[in-house]
Protein backbone atom coordinates (compact mmCIF):
# COMPACT_ATOMS: atom_id res chain seq x y z
CA UNK A 1 0.00 0.00 0.00
CA UNK A 2 1.04 3.60 -0.62
CA UNK A 3 1.34 6.70 1.87
CA UNK A 4 0.59 10.34 0.88
CA UNK A 5 3.18 12.24 -0.49
CA UNK A 6 5.34 9.25 -2.01
CA UNK A 7 5.16 8.05 -5.24
CA UNK A 8 5.32 4.52 -6.00
CA UNK A 9 8.85 2.97 -5.55
CA UNK A 10 9.94 0.12 -8.24
CA UNK A 11 13.00 -2.06 -8.83
CA UNK A 12 13.93 0.34 -11.59
CA UNK A 13 14.53 2.54 -8.53
CA UNK A 14 18.35 0.48 -9.50
CA UNK A 15 20.81 0.94 -6.95
CA UNK A 16 20.59 3.23 -3.41
CA UNK A 17 21.68 6.74 -3.64
CA UNK A 18 24.91 7.65 -1.79
CA UNK A 19 24.74 11.47 -0.58
CA UNK A 20 28.35 12.64 -0.96
CA UNK A 21 30.46 15.68 -1.98
CA UNK A 22 33.85 17.08 -1.19
CA UNK A 23 32.54 20.25 0.22
CA UNK A 24 31.60 17.49 2.98
CA UNK A 25 34.57 17.27 4.68
CA UNK A 26 33.89 21.06 5.68
CA UNK A 27 32.13 19.90 8.49
CA UNK A 28 35.79 20.09 10.46
CA UNK A 29 36.02 20.93 13.96
CA UNK A 30 39.87 21.25 13.91
CA UNK A 31 43.21 19.08 14.55
CA UNK A 32 42.71 16.53 17.61
CA UNK A 33 38.95 16.42 17.75
CA UNK A 34 37.14 12.81 17.13
CA UNK A 35 35.07 13.70 14.61
CA UNK A 36 37.61 13.75 12.12
CA UNK A 37 37.22 14.27 8.38
CA UNK A 38 39.80 12.24 7.49
CA UNK A 39 37.32 9.47 8.02
CA UNK A 40 35.88 10.04 4.70
CA UNK A 41 38.90 9.34 2.51
CA UNK A 42 39.10 5.52 3.29
CA UNK A 43 35.09 5.46 3.79
CA UNK A 44 34.17 6.95 0.31
CA UNK A 45 36.39 5.13 -1.15
CA UNK A 46 35.88 1.69 0.13
CA UNK A 47 32.48 2.49 -1.05
CA UNK A 48 33.60 3.19 -4.85
CA UNK A 49 35.48 0.16 -4.89
CA UNK A 50 32.70 -1.78 -3.70
CA UNK A 51 30.81 -0.84 -6.36
CA UNK A 52 28.03 2.20 -4.96
CA UNK A 53 28.23 4.71 -8.73
CA UNK A 54 24.81 6.29 -7.98
CA UNK A 55 26.59 9.59 -5.42
CA UNK A 56 24.34 12.81 -5.40
CA UNK A 57 25.88 15.65 -4.35
CA UNK A 58 23.85 17.37 -1.49
CA UNK A 59 22.26 20.79 -1.75
CA UNK A 60 22.34 23.24 1.57
CA UNK A 61 19.17 23.08 3.64
CA UNK A 62 17.96 26.91 3.50
CA UNK A 63 16.77 28.80 6.60
CA UNK A 64 13.37 27.69 6.52
CA UNK A 65 14.38 24.19 5.93
CA UNK A 66 16.36 24.60 8.98
CA UNK A 67 13.89 26.49 10.88
CA UNK A 68 11.38 23.04 10.66
CA UNK A 69 12.77 22.07 13.86
CA UNK A 70 15.60 24.50 15.24
CA UNK A 71 13.90 28.12 16.54
CA UNK A 72 15.11 31.17 14.05
CA UNK A 73 17.60 32.40 17.30
CA UNK A 74 19.87 29.36 17.58
CA UNK A 75 20.29 29.41 13.17
CA UNK A 76 21.17 33.44 13.32
CA UNK A 77 24.00 32.32 16.62
CA UNK A 78 25.50 29.98 14.38
CA UNK A 79 25.68 32.29 11.39
CA UNK A 80 27.22 34.42 14.01
CA UNK A 81 29.56 31.90 14.93
CA UNK A 82 30.20 30.56 11.33
CA UNK A 83 31.67 34.49 10.12
CA UNK A 84 33.12 35.33 13.75
CA UNK A 85 34.58 32.14 15.66
CA UNK A 86 36.26 33.78 18.23
CA UNK A 87 33.33 34.82 20.54
CA UNK A 88 32.54 33.87 23.84
CA UNK A 89 30.55 30.37 23.47
CA UNK A 90 26.71 30.39 23.65
CA UNK A 91 23.33 27.98 22.48
CA UNK A 92 26.32 24.56 22.87
CA UNK A 93 28.70 26.58 19.90
CA UNK A 94 32.25 27.18 20.96
CA UNK A 95 32.67 24.68 23.34
CA UNK A 96 35.41 21.52 23.62
CA UNK A 97 32.46 19.17 22.06
CA UNK A 98 31.58 21.92 19.25
CA UNK A 99 34.30 24.27 18.89
CA UNK A 100 33.19 27.14 16.24
CA UNK A 101 34.46 27.31 13.10
CA UNK A 102 34.43 29.58 10.03
CA UNK A 103 32.12 28.47 7.54
CA UNK A 104 30.33 26.44 10.29
CA UNK A 105 26.85 27.24 9.22
CA UNK A 106 27.61 26.10 5.66
CA UNK A 107 29.06 23.12 6.46
CA UNK A 108 26.25 22.23 8.65
CA UNK A 109 23.48 23.02 6.63
CA UNK A 110 25.17 21.30 3.75
CA UNK A 111 25.00 17.96 5.92
CA UNK A 112 21.46 18.89 6.99
CA UNK A 113 20.41 18.99 3.07
CA UNK A 114 22.21 16.13 2.26
CA UNK A 115 19.33 14.16 4.51
CA UNK A 116 16.84 15.88 4.21
CA UNK A 117 17.38 15.98 -0.14
CA UNK A 118 17.35 12.04 0.64
CA UNK A 119 14.45 11.80 1.67
CA UNK A 120 12.66 13.83 -1.00
CA UNK A 121 14.36 11.70 -3.43
CA UNK A 122 13.01 8.57 -1.53
CA UNK A 123 9.47 10.71 -1.55
CA UNK A 124 10.16 11.16 -5.19
CA UNK A 125 10.40 7.42 -6.30
CA UNK A 126 13.38 7.80 -7.07
CA UNK A 127 15.32 5.23 -4.85
CA UNK A 128 13.84 2.99 -2.13
CA UNK A 129 16.84 3.82 -0.22
CA UNK A 130 19.61 6.14 0.72
CA UNK A 131 22.56 6.49 2.72
CA UNK A 132 24.15 9.84 3.79
CA UNK A 133 27.32 8.97 5.73
CA UNK A 134 27.94 12.28 6.88
CA UNK A 135 24.54 12.34 8.56
CA UNK A 136 23.50 11.53 11.91
CA UNK A 137 24.19 14.17 14.20
CA UNK A 138 21.56 13.53 16.95
CA UNK A 139 22.51 15.15 19.90
CA UNK A 140 21.42 18.59 18.50
CA UNK A 141 18.31 20.43 20.43
CA UNK A 142 16.12 22.83 18.96
CA UNK A 143 17.74 25.70 20.62
CA UNK A 144 21.56 24.09 20.95
CA UNK A 145 24.07 22.14 19.66
CA UNK A 146 25.33 19.70 21.09
CA UNK A 147 28.23 16.21 21.35
CA UNK A 148 29.94 17.35 17.83
CA UNK A 149 26.27 18.29 15.92
CA UNK A 150 25.07 21.58 14.86
CA UNK A 151 22.15 20.57 12.93
CA UNK A 152 19.79 17.21 13.67
CA UNK A 153 19.98 16.47 10.14
CA UNK A 154 18.35 12.95 10.89
CA UNK A 155 15.59 14.49 12.77
CA UNK A 156 15.35 17.56 9.75
CA UNK A 157 14.89 14.41 7.66
CA UNK A 158 12.54 12.61 9.33
CA UNK A 159 10.08 15.63 9.60
CA UNK A 160 10.30 15.65 6.25
CA UNK A 161 9.13 12.10 5.65
CA UNK A 162 5.98 13.28 8.83
CA UNK A 163 5.14 16.16 6.60
CA UNK A 164 4.41 14.38 3.79
CA UNK A 165 1.94 12.09 5.69
CA UNK A 166 4.29 9.17 6.96
CA UNK A 167 4.49 7.53 9.85
CA UNK A 168 7.93 7.06 10.85
CA UNK A 169 10.59 4.58 12.59
CA UNK A 170 13.48 5.64 13.76
CA UNK A 171 16.21 3.54 14.82
CA UNK A 172 19.71 4.77 16.69
CA UNK A 173 22.20 2.12 16.84
CA UNK A 174 24.33 4.90 17.98
CA UNK A 175 26.76 4.01 20.94
CA UNK A 176 25.72 7.36 22.17
CA UNK A 177 21.65 7.86 23.28
CA UNK A 178 19.95 10.01 20.32
CA UNK A 179 19.02 12.48 22.88
CA UNK A 180 18.02 14.95 20.16
CA UNK A 181 15.79 13.22 17.81
CA UNK A 182 14.06 11.87 20.40
CA UNK A 183 13.02 14.96 22.08
CA UNK A 184 12.38 16.75 18.87
CA UNK A 185 9.61 14.13 18.53
CA UNK A 186 8.71 13.33 22.36
CA UNK A 187 4.93 15.01 21.57
CA UNK A 188 4.48 13.03 18.07
CA UNK A 189 2.28 10.09 18.33
CA UNK A 190 3.31 9.18 14.17
CA UNK A 191 7.42 9.11 15.29
CA UNK A 192 8.85 5.86 17.01
CA UNK A 193 12.56 6.69 18.36
CA UNK A 194 13.95 3.58 19.50
CA UNK A 195 17.43 3.95 20.81
CA UNK A 196 19.68 0.71 21.88
CA UNK A 197 22.82 2.80 23.18
CA UNK A 198 25.79 2.32 26.61
CA UNK A 199 23.96 3.32 29.71
CA UNK A 200 24.47 7.15 30.19
CA UNK A 201 25.97 5.90 33.54
CA UNK A 202 29.26 7.50 32.49
CA UNK A 203 29.00 8.07 28.66
CA UNK A 204 27.31 11.37 27.15
CA UNK A 205 24.76 12.59 26.57
CA UNK A 206 23.52 10.49 30.11
CA UNK A 207 19.79 9.95 29.50
CA UNK A 208 17.93 7.24 27.42
CA UNK A 209 16.73 5.39 30.25
CA UNK A 210 14.36 2.56 29.86
CA UNK A 211 11.34 4.83 31.91
CA UNK A 212 11.73 7.65 28.64
CA UNK A 213 8.62 6.91 27.07
CA UNK A 214 6.95 9.56 25.42
CA UNK A 215 4.61 12.54 25.92
CA UNK A 216 1.14 11.81 27.29
CA UNK A 217 0.13 12.32 23.51
CA UNK A 218 2.92 10.06 22.26
CA UNK A 219 2.97 7.13 24.62
CA UNK A 220 5.17 4.54 23.97
CA UNK A 221 6.60 5.75 21.22
CA UNK A 222 9.82 6.92 22.59
CA UNK A 223 11.63 3.46 23.38
CA UNK A 224 14.99 3.15 25.07
CA UNK A 225 17.47 0.63 25.84
CA UNK A 226 20.49 1.53 27.66
CA UNK A 227 23.52 -1.38 28.12
CA UNK A 228 26.25 -2.34 30.71
CA UNK A 229 29.48 -0.84 29.83
CA UNK A 230 31.60 -3.67 28.49
CA UNK A 231 28.62 -5.20 26.17
CA UNK A 232 29.07 -6.82 23.06
CA UNK A 233 27.83 -8.66 20.46
CA UNK A 234 26.14 -11.17 23.11
CA UNK A 235 23.88 -8.34 24.39
CA UNK A 236 23.42 -5.79 21.27
CA UNK A 237 22.13 -7.76 18.85
CA UNK A 238 19.69 -10.02 20.50
CA UNK A 239 18.33 -6.96 22.13
CA UNK A 240 18.13 -5.31 18.77
CA UNK A 241 16.90 -8.78 16.97
CA UNK A 242 14.42 -8.89 20.04
CA UNK A 243 13.01 -5.16 19.77
CA UNK A 244 12.64 -3.92 16.35
CA UNK A 245 10.25 -6.68 14.50
CA UNK A 246 7.71 -6.32 17.61
CA UNK A 247 8.32 -2.72 17.77
CA UNK A 248 7.66 -2.46 13.65
CA UNK A 249 4.51 -4.55 14.10
CA UNK A 250 2.81 -2.96 16.64
CA UNK A 251 4.02 0.92 15.16
CA UNK A 252 3.30 -0.43 11.54
CA UNK A 253 6.10 2.36 9.83
CA UNK A 254 6.17 3.85 6.13
CA UNK A 255 9.24 4.94 6.25
CA UNK A 256 12.68 4.14 8.31
CA UNK A 257 15.43 6.23 8.99
CA UNK A 258 18.09 4.83 11.18
CA UNK A 259 21.69 6.15 12.56
CA UNK A 260 24.22 3.68 12.00
CA UNK A 261 26.58 5.39 14.63
CA UNK A 262 29.67 2.40 14.86
CA UNK A 263 31.23 3.63 18.09
CA UNK A 264 29.70 1.20 19.59
CA UNK A 265 32.36 -1.22 18.18
CA UNK A 266 34.97 -3.07 20.32
CA UNK A 267 37.73 -0.39 18.72
CA UNK A 268 36.63 2.40 19.37
CA UNK A 269 38.18 5.14 21.38
CA UNK A 270 35.53 7.00 23.28
CA UNK A 271 33.10 4.41 24.41
CA UNK A 272 33.14 0.99 26.55
CA UNK A 273 30.73 -1.63 23.98
CA UNK A 274 32.28 -4.44 22.62
CA UNK A 275 29.85 -4.80 19.50
CA UNK A 276 31.09 -5.94 16.36
CA UNK A 277 30.74 -5.81 12.68
CA UNK A 278 29.34 -9.34 12.33
CA UNK A 279 26.30 -7.50 14.48
CA UNK A 280 26.39 -4.64 12.07
CA UNK A 281 25.89 -6.78 9.19
CA UNK A 282 22.91 -8.61 10.90
CA UNK A 283 21.34 -5.62 12.01
CA UNK A 284 21.34 -3.80 8.70
CA UNK A 285 20.29 -6.43 7.20
CA UNK A 286 17.08 -6.73 9.33
CA UNK A 287 16.66 -2.67 8.94
CA UNK A 288 15.91 -3.66 5.64
CA UNK A 289 13.85 -6.33 5.50
CA UNK A 290 11.48 -4.15 7.85
CA UNK A 291 11.66 -1.37 5.85
CA UNK A 292 10.43 -3.78 2.80
CA UNK A 293 7.82 -5.09 4.78
CA UNK A 294 6.13 -1.77 6.01
CA UNK A 295 7.26 0.73 4.27
CA UNK A 296 7.82 -0.31 0.43
CA UNK A 297 11.20 -0.42 0.91
CA UNK A 298 11.73 3.35 2.35
CA UNK A 299 14.78 3.80 3.87
CA UNK A 300 17.29 6.32 4.66
CA UNK A 301 20.62 5.72 6.71
CA UNK A 302 22.55 7.86 8.23
CA UNK A 303 26.33 7.81 9.22
CA UNK A 304 26.53 8.79 13.20
CA UNK A 305 29.27 8.56 15.53
CA UNK A 306 32.38 6.13 14.94
CA UNK A 307 35.85 7.49 15.48
CA UNK A 308 38.20 4.51 14.03
CA UNK A 309 39.16 6.09 10.66
CA UNK A 310 40.85 3.12 9.37
CA UNK A 311 39.17 -0.16 10.99
CA UNK A 312 35.73 0.56 11.72
CA UNK A 313 34.10 3.28 10.11
CA UNK A 314 34.52 2.48 6.11
CA UNK A 315 33.60 -1.44 6.99
CA UNK A 316 30.53 -0.12 8.92
CA UNK A 317 29.33 1.99 6.29
CA UNK A 318 30.35 -0.47 3.57
CA UNK A 319 28.05 -2.68 5.61
CA UNK A 320 25.40 -0.02 5.58
CA UNK A 321 25.59 0.32 1.73
CA UNK A 322 25.77 -3.63 0.94
CA UNK A 323 22.43 -4.12 2.86
CA UNK A 324 21.03 -1.26 0.78
CA UNK A 325 22.05 -2.52 -2.12
CA UNK A 326 21.01 -6.30 -1.39
CA UNK A 327 24.60 -7.43 -1.70
CA UNK A 328 26.65 -10.08 0.66
CA UNK A 329 28.88 -8.37 3.29
CA UNK A 330 30.66 -11.61 3.52
CA UNK A 331 33.66 -10.64 1.76
CA UNK A 332 37.42 -9.06 2.04
CA UNK A 333 38.18 -4.98 1.27
CA UNK A 334 39.47 -4.72 -2.05
CA UNK A 335 43.39 -5.30 -1.81
CA UNK A 336 44.06 -1.95 -3.49
CA UNK A 337 42.25 -0.15 -1.15
CA UNK A 338 43.83 -1.26 1.85
CA UNK A 339 46.90 -0.61 0.25
CA UNK A 340 45.82 2.97 -1.07
CA UNK A 341 45.63 3.60 2.86
CA UNK A 342 47.91 2.05 4.70
CA UNK A 343 50.76 4.59 4.76
CA UNK A 344 48.06 7.12 5.93
CA UNK A 345 46.77 4.62 8.53
CA UNK A 346 50.24 4.24 10.01
CA UNK A 347 50.78 7.66 10.05
CA UNK A 348 48.04 8.36 12.37
CA UNK A 349 49.38 5.66 14.88
CA UNK A 350 47.17 2.98 13.33
CA UNK A 351 47.64 -0.43 11.45
CA UNK A 352 46.66 -1.31 7.74
CA UNK A 353 43.38 -1.26 6.87
CA UNK A 354 41.45 -4.84 7.85
CA UNK A 355 41.34 -7.80 5.63
CA UNK A 356 37.47 -8.79 6.04
CA UNK A 357 34.46 -6.61 6.54
CA UNK A 358 33.21 -8.55 9.45
CA UNK A 359 35.15 -9.93 12.17
CA UNK A 360 36.47 -12.58 13.01
CA UNK A 361 35.20 -15.23 15.51
CA UNK A 362 36.34 -14.50 18.65
CA UNK A 363 37.71 -10.76 18.09
CA UNK A 364 36.29 -9.78 21.28
CA UNK A 365 35.59 -12.64 24.58
CA UNK A 366 32.20 -13.50 25.44
CA UNK A 367 29.86 -11.33 27.41
CA UNK A 368 29.58 -12.64 30.80
CA UNK A 369 26.51 -14.99 31.46
CA UNK A 370 25.06 -12.09 33.78
CA UNK A 371 25.76 -8.69 31.87
CA UNK A 372 23.76 -10.70 29.05
CA UNK A 373 20.93 -11.82 31.67
CA UNK A 374 21.10 -7.81 32.92
CA UNK A 375 20.92 -6.18 28.98
CA UNK A 376 18.18 -8.89 27.96
CA UNK A 377 15.83 -8.44 30.94
CA UNK A 378 16.13 -4.73 30.75
CA UNK A 379 15.32 -4.62 26.64
CA UNK A 380 12.07 -7.00 27.54
CA UNK A 381 11.12 -4.49 30.33
CA UNK A 382 11.04 -1.82 27.58
CA UNK A 383 9.59 -3.57 25.16
CA UNK A 384 6.41 -4.92 27.15
CA UNK A 385 6.44 -1.07 28.40
CA UNK A 386 5.84 0.12 24.62
CA UNK A 387 4.02 -2.28 23.31
CA UNK A 388 1.28 -1.88 26.02
CA UNK A 389 1.31 2.00 25.67
CA UNK A 390 1.35 1.35 21.92
CA UNK A 391 -1.86 -0.86 22.28
CA UNK A 392 -3.28 2.23 24.13
CA UNK A 393 -3.54 4.23 21.07
CA UNK A 394 -5.18 3.69 17.52
CA UNK A 395 -2.77 2.10 15.16
CA UNK A 396 -3.25 2.64 11.37
CA UNK A 397 -2.79 -0.79 9.85
CA UNK A 398 -4.31 -2.50 12.58
CA UNK A 399 -7.41 -5.41 11.96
Amino acid sequence: MGAPGSRPLTEASGQPILVWSEALRDYDFGPGHPLTPRRFGPGIDLLRALGAERLVAPEAATDEELARLHVAHYIEQVRSFSDHPWQPPAMGVGTPDVPAFHGMHEAAALVAGGSVGAVERILAGEAAHAFSPAGGLHHAMRTRAAGFCIYNDVALAVARARDAGHRVLYVDLDVHHGDGTQALFWHDPAVLTFSVHETGRRLFPGTGMIDETGAQEAPGTAVNVPLEEGSGDASWWPVVELMLPALAEAFRPTFIISQHGCDSHALDPLAHLRVTTASYVRACDLVDGLAHRYGEGRWLATGGGGYDAYHVVPRSWAIVWLAQAHLDAHRETPAGWRERWADEARAFGSSSPPVGLIDPPRTVAPDPDAIVTRNLDGARASLEQALRLLAGTEQPGRE
